[in-house]
């Protein structure tokens, strides 16, 4: 089982490295515009804050490396909690999309880790 975990937090990790990159380096891209369901003025006019919140979410998927190379318990812990927080808020307040594409992982990840420990 804690093969599974790893492979799942390492999983939850590169999708919030690949949202970094989405918000930091391409948000006003036709990509990124799709991926998030904006338009090209609006990406322009929000390009500081989503590069803000990209760096967030590089925050989270450093946490959740740093516990996998660690083999750290707690700190594998907190950055799935921190997902799962984070994608619920987002969920409520942006799209329900981030429940399948942020909650459910961590969410998945999180049980493998308590079932291992």
């Amino acid at each position: 089982m804690r093969i599974v975990a790893d492979v799942l937090i390492g999983l939850v990790a590169l999708i919030h490295v690949a949202i970094v990159v989405l918000e930091m380096f391409l948000w006003t891209t036709p990509r990124a515009r799709a991926a998030f369901g904006t338009t090209e003025g609006f990406a322009r006019e929000s390009k500081t804050l989503a590069a803000n919140q990209g760096l967030y979410n590089g925050f989270l998927a450093l946490a959740l490396v740093w516990g996998l190379v660690a083999q750290e318990f707690q700190l594998q812990l907190y950055g799935l909690i921190c997902v799962i927080v984070a994608g619920l808020y987002g969920a409520a307040t942006a799209s329900r999309r981030i429940l399948f594409v942020q909650v459910l992982p961590g969410a998945l990840a999180l049980v493998a880790l308590l079932l291992a420990r």
